[in-house]
């Protein structure tokens, strides 16, 4: 599998963040609009179904090799669906001619019958099962990019870290790594600092993605804000400091005094996110099939 690996420089843009002063729910309202062509399960754990919502573009066949953009929820990994990342998926197909995803995952339960150790095996075998039917999604299986929102920004960074935490009986010989990764406010840093200790327990480490950086991961780009209170930001600086450090391509897209979510509420701070997304996935060679 081929993968554009490139040591830069610090990439770091900073945004003004005027239009958090007329916070709108940009995101929420384009929602009620979408819907996926289709839905495909990709996994069942007992009687749970879990489906991939599928957007494709015009003039979409089966045997074409599009790039595919598949991105994650957030919610704590315990709340909100698919949908809230349709706009997302919906855009890039429209505009680049890619196939767009958006899995459902396990929802963590507070009696801990689902973990968030269950989440993240689900978002890998999510990555796992497109890859191995990229015949009948019509993608290009080194053509994978995974994104995701939010505590889905954690989801995505596990698809490529915790090779520890797969499916029982799952052919891991199909890789769960993509070719890129996309970070929209993510979960970052699981320790007390951070967000999702209280969740994750004891353990909170194994699932940390700043404590987990190593050389030869894929090409990732994180927006953050600098006021964001509940995946602060000094884990996402971290986290791409790491990156450059370890040799990896890092670009750390910063809005100042943006809060979580920022980029779900105002139309012009979600349209550059989304141009910036598309620019640094071209730059990869990935937007065109």
């Amino acid at each position: 599998m081929t993968r554009t690996l490139t040591l830069l420089l610090p990439f770091i843009i900073f945004l003004s963040a005027t239009a958090q002063e007329k916070r709108g729910n940009y995101v929420g309202e384009r929602v009620k609009s979408l819907q996926p062509d289709r839905k495909v399960v990709y996994k069942k754990i007992d009687d749970h179904e879990l489906s991939l919502h599928i957007f494709e573009p015009e003039g979409w066949k089966p045997t074409d090799r599009r790039p595919c953009f598949l991105i994650i929820h957030g919610g704590g990994w315990q709340g909100m669906d698919p949908s809230r990342m349709y706009p997302f998926a919906a855009d890039l197909v429209k505009r680049y001619g890619m196939v767009g995803i958006c899995p459902e995952y396990r929802l963590y339960k507070p009696d801990k019958s689902v973990t968030v150790f269950d989440c993240v095996s689900d978002a890998r075998s999510s990555v796992r099962y497109v890859r191995s039917h990229a015949d009948e999604f019509g993608i290009d299986p080194e053509k994978i990019i995974v994104a995701g929102a939010s505590a889905g920004g954690h989801l995505a960074t596990s698809t490529v870290l915790f090779d520890a935490v797969d499916e029982a009986g799952e052919d891991t010989s199909v890789s769960s790594i993509p070719e890129a990764l996309v970070l929209y406010f993510p979960v970052i840093d699981t320790s007390a600092g951070g967000y999702g200790q209280a969740k994750i327990g004891e353990r909170w480490k194994e699932l940390s993605p700043v404590d987990h950086v190593r050389a030869g991961l894929p090409p990732t780009i994180t927006f953050h804000g600098t006021g964001d209170k509940t995946t602060p930001f000094a884990g996402a600086k971290r986290f791409h400091e790491e990156m450059l450090a370890s040799g990896n391509r890092s670009e750390l897209i910063i809005h100042e005094g943006g809060n979580h979510g920022y980029i779900m509420w105002d139309e012009g701070v979600y349209q550059d996110a989304i141009s910036k997304t598309a620019e640094f996935l071209d730059s990869l060679g990935l937007l065109k099939p």
